[in-house]
């Protein structure tokens, strides 16, 4: 009698064990888990067939993640595969188990999973931040190595009949790793199990050492600028906290050695590469000294790929700060139906292969006057209050929405959708304004220019304004009539280089024509100086007087010239007396512009 007691005990035991935490009898009938660290991610592919061996059908089933990796957990995605090899993504919900560790989701199937069936599942997992440098601080020649911790079980709460694991390493020299199940190791990876017979929530510590030097990137914090306008442009723009998160540098570093020895800083990161929309254009890439020039643009059919190359290189501990932006035209992104507006673009784009995004917020502005704003995610995002942005020519401020979201990595580059109505009456808005605001000032300058607004008026200010007026006239004329001097004398040039008469009787005809009508005009202005009463006529008088001894000189520097081209006159003699007449000529001139600079 006890010992069909003990059997039946033994019996329900099992049943117990088999009995999955939700109630329904789902087994793992085959588990083949991948485990990629040859990055700074740990990435866990788990292939597995699950079955029911209830009476009845199950709705839905339980996913588990690893109790102490709960927290660095970036991404989940289960995938059902059918029998025509079809893929389908399954909606996740996150849910808790009584008295069990770790982070639970529920999902469900297509179809409930009848009794006695089978289905293939893809399980992806993303895990930031779980690879731990170890020695913690390296020097430069130094390589760095790293520590995975994990479970060699696949956790769930369902039991597994059969799971094997490979474990895929970033190289191959590994200084430790665990060996249950007695597991192979070949040139990077580690291959564990198969295991049998495996009970739900079973947990026995992975632990793997080796040498990783991929680059360790992770974005401390990142604010994404999206403003959108209706005349045809988006602005984007990113601020960007960088730190290299592996071992960090111990002792100094030496620029010589990182350029002499191709392994010297191994772990560091020198420069990486952006994917900017293939649209983007006007991109510019700087920081708080300035524009950094050591980066590469190109442009692909797909794509614009830039090569971003900090100041210096990144060590462990190291940080930058950085802001790229670009432009992209709006009609590839937004799209309207009458005043209903639709704008779709990535909520993250792709900074970086394998990014990590400690901290995002994006600030999404719409043009003034959008309402009725609502915003489509993959995924849950933090929305926070909308706030106002005011730029030239805005009156009530422009909607602004703002994201948070933590712990982001590739899998997150994906679209949002932003629907609002916008009235287009409201584009006039800002052109009217700009025509308003040059009408009133034209106006007031008018008025200003126009009214009087003196309560008596200055007689004499008056007379001193007019006399300014005349005494620049006077000028202007008396500098133009000094310029035909230089003219005529390029006239007698010419003359005793081609011996042609009627070279410098045009010339000399040019002179006295022009000069008789600004002498001419020069005297009005001295009379009206007279009739205002001002003692500048008197200095006018006196550049009169210097002028007619300017322009004696220049006819006799032109007989001297035909003279010389007669041969009545030695060369010497010419030469001599020319030098003379140029040298009274310009005397009187100097004469003439100090009496200019006193008017």
């Amino acid at each position: 009698m006890t010992g069909l007691l003990g059997a039946l005990c033994l019996l329900c035991g099992f049943l117990a064990a088999v009995r999955s935490a939700d109630g329904s009898s789902l087994v793992n009938d085959d588990v083949r888990r991948t485990i990629d660290l040859g990055t700074h991610l740990a990435k866990i592919s788990t292939d597995v067939t699950l079955s029911n061996s209830g009476h009845s059908a199950a709705a839905s089933f339980l996913l588990a993640v690893q109790p102490g990796l709960e927290s660095h957990l970036a991404y989940l995605g289960v995938t059902l595969k059918s029998e025509d090899d079809e893929e389908a993504m399954l909606v996740l919900e996150e849910t808790s188990i009584r008295g069990k560790s770790g982070k639970f989701f529920t999902a469900r199937f297509g179809s409930p999973l009848g009794a006695g069936a089978k289905i293939k599942l893809t399980l992806e997992m993303t895990f930031t931040h779980v690879l731990q440098p170890f020695p913690t601080h390296i020097t430069q020649a130094e390589k760095q190595f790293v520590v995975f911790e994990d479970n060699h079980y696949f956790y769930s709460p369902y039991p597994t009949q059969s799971q094997t694991t490979r474990v895929r390493l970033a190289s191959k020299n590994v200084e430790s790793y665990t060996k249950l199940g007695s597991p192979s190791k070949s040139e990077d990876s580690i291959e564990y199990g198969p295991y049998k017979d495996v009970a739900p929530y079973s947990q026995d510590m992975l632990r793997v050492h080796f040498e990783n030097n991929s680059p360790f990137l992770s974005i401390v914090s990142m604010t994404r600028l999206i403003e959108v306008s209706h005349w045809g442009n988006i602005a984007v723009e990113e601020t960007i906290d960088l730190k290299h998160s592996g071992a960090v540098l111990k002792g100094p570093f030496s620029r010589y050695d990182y350029q002499r020895q191709p392994d010297s800083g191994i772990s560091s990161v020198k420069s990486f590469k952006t994917i900017l929309p293939a649209a983007a254009q006007d991109v510019y890439y700087r920081d708080e000294i300035g524009n950094i020039s050591t980066s590469h643009l190109v442009v692909l059919d797909d794509s614009v790929e830039m090569e971003v190359r900090p100041r210096f290189p990144l060590f462990g501990g190291w940080k930058t700060h950085y802001v790229v932006g670009y432009n992209l035209p709006s009609y590839e992104y937004l799209y309207n139906l009458g005043d209903q507006y639709a704008l779709k673009m990535r909520f993250v784009d792709h900074v970086f292969d394998d990014q990590v995004i400690d901290s995002l917020t994006v600030k999404l502005i719409l043009p003034e006057g959008a309402k009725n704003i609502h915003v489509d995610t993959p995924y849950d995002i933090d929305r926070k209050p909308n706030e106002l942005h005011y730029t030239y020519l805005d009156t009530f401020g422009r909607p602004v929405i703002i994201a948070h979201k933590s712990n982001l990595v590739e899998q997150h580059i994906q679209d949002v959708v932003v629907h609002y109505n916008f009235n287009k009456i409201l584009m006039l808005q800002e052109p009217l304004l700009v025509v308003a605001a040059f009408y009133i000032l034209f106006f007031t300058v008018i008025m200003y220019v126009r009214l009087d607004f003196s309560i008596t008026k200055d007689p004499a200010a008056e007379a001193r304004m007019k006399v300014a007026s005349i005494t620049e006239q006077v000028l202007t004329l008396v500098n133009k009539r000094l310029g035909l001097y230089r003219h005529f004398e390029e006239a007698v040039n010419k003359y005793k280089q081609s011996r042609d008469v009627g070279t410098l009787n045009s010339g000399r005809k040019t002179l006295d024509t022009e000069h008789r009508s600004l002498s001419g005009d020069i005297a009005a202005l001295q009379s009206k100086l007279k009739a205002e009463g001002s003692d500048l006529a008197e200095k006018v008088s006196e550049i009169q007087k210097l002028d007619g001894q300017v322009k004696d000189l220049a006819q006799k520097s032109s007989q001297e010239a035909e003279r010389l081209v007669a041969g009545k006159v030695k060369k010497d003699t010419y030469i001599e007396n020319e030098r003379q007449l140029a040298s009274k000529r310009q005397d009187l001139i100097s004469k003439i512009d100090n009496i200019l600079d006193t008017l």
